[in-house]
């Protein structure tokens, strides 16, 4: 069979100019992401090559290539003007990396904390803009979500408010939810879920005259069994929920719902050791003897040990979220999730497409693999295993 020629040196340089003025146009950084997109096209291309004709190779790389950018490219986004945006939690992590980077970029910032003077807040008053102004709240004192609302209306009259951040939250457990107390649960509901619930819904008036944003920040441990932190996950797939029927509902205000599912990362709040270390303590200190007995103490330095562990792999490099935060501001059009961190796509593929028993053990061994309870072991009293 004859084979088609392959175009000449001027066909292919044609081609690379278009190629390069397409790239030029588009908001591209070098990176990783780029380069390895580079190499899958030259791969493409070599395959191309010995087994298509020349149209159709031309089709599948042009298709390839436009993919492959349309991907890559940073979306337009829109002029930070005088816009105002309100974030929650910003005395440590993403809410204070958040707003120093919002505040460098020229956005007015009403930043929330938990107290006035603790580093985070001192430090935001120390290196940012008189732009920022900081809020003292307590997601769970009605007093101060109240406060809060009337100082951002009274203090955006002129710029109006494009977006909130909710990203405020509380995770005080790790243990099995039979472990858990109640209450933990609850605390968990009011941070996450009730208080996001209240700030959002008394900042609407102001995101649906400006068609705002409304970002808020998930987790992963919402859409899948974490073990141990069910408390905390039970909290973060309500709120999750509960943003995507704003998202519904506030489509025709104008108004865009994102959500931001971050990887592991290394936030004050999540690698203080001794902070954990005093909750284990307490969680041992009010555990019935019942439970105590049937679980045994040794279990549950196991799990604090298997969870210190997984910090080990937190990501300093608290950026991604950050960028994605800006994102979901600033883009034309922001996505509806937004899943910044190492290996997250990965977890998610198995999540959703391999059979719960691989499932379970993935988790397992990238988080918590649990220790048989003392009453399950053999030579001890109590119930045989299953």
């Amino acid at each position: 069979m004859e084979r088609w020629p392959w175009p000449s040196g001027g066909a292919w340089l044609l081609v690379a100019a278009r190629a390069l003025l397409q790239l030029l146009r588009s908001d591209l950084r070098l990176g990783r992401p780029l380069l390895a997109a580079l190499a899958l096209l030259a791969a493409l291309d070599w395959l191309c090559q010995r087994l298509l004709p020349p149209p159709a190779a031309l089709a599948v790389l042009a298709a390839a290539g436009w993919i492959a950018l349309s991907r890559l490219a940073r979306p337009p986004r829109l002029p930070v003007a005088t816009r105002a945006v309100l974030i929650t939690g910003c005395d440590t992590g993403f809410g204070k990396e958040t707003a120093k980077k919002l505040d460098a970029m020229g956005f007015t910032v009403l930043a929330t904390v938990l107290d006035l003077d603790s580093p985070g807040a001192l430090e935001l008053r120390a290196c940012c803009s008189p732009r920022l102004k900081l809020l003292e709240l307590d997601l769970t004192k009605p007093e101060d979500i109240s406060r809060v609302l009337e100082f951002t209306k009274a203090h955006t009259t002129g710029t109006g408010l494009w977006g909130l951040v909710n990203n405020a939250g509380l995770n005080s457990i790790v243990a099995d939810v039979e472990l858990s107390p109640v209450t933990t649960f609850r605390n968990c509901m009011e941070v996450n879920f009730f208080g996001a619930l209240e700030l959002t819904k008394g900042l609407l008036p102001l995101l649906r005259h400006s068609r705002g944003r409304i970002v808020t920040i998930g987790s992963p441990a919402g859409d899948m069994p974490y073990p141990c932190l069910a408390a905390y996950g039970a909290s973060k797939a309500a709120v999750a929920l509960l943003m995507d029927t704003f998202g519904c509902e506030l489509l025709p205000w104008g108004i865009k719902v994102s959500i931001i599912q971050p990887g592991c990362f290394k936030t004050e709040s999540v690698t203080n050791v001794n902070l954990w270390e005093k909750r284990k303590q307490l969680l041992l200190a009010n555990l019935p003897g019942e439970l105590l007995q049937a679980y045994g103490e040794d279990y549950i330095e196991h799990l604090h040990g298997q969870f210190l562990h997984s910090l080990r792999m937190a990501v300093p490099d608290l950026s991604p979220v950050v960028d994605a935060i800006i994102d979901a501001l600033l883009a034309a059009q922001p996505r509806r999730r937004y899943y910044p961190g190492r290996g997250l796509m990965l977890m998610y593929f198995i999540h959703h497409y391999l059979p719960e028993g691989l499932r379970r053990r993935f988790l397992q061994n990238f988080f918590i693999s649990h220790r048989l309870p003392r009453a399950l072991r053999s030579g001890q009293p109590g119930p045989a295993p299953a």
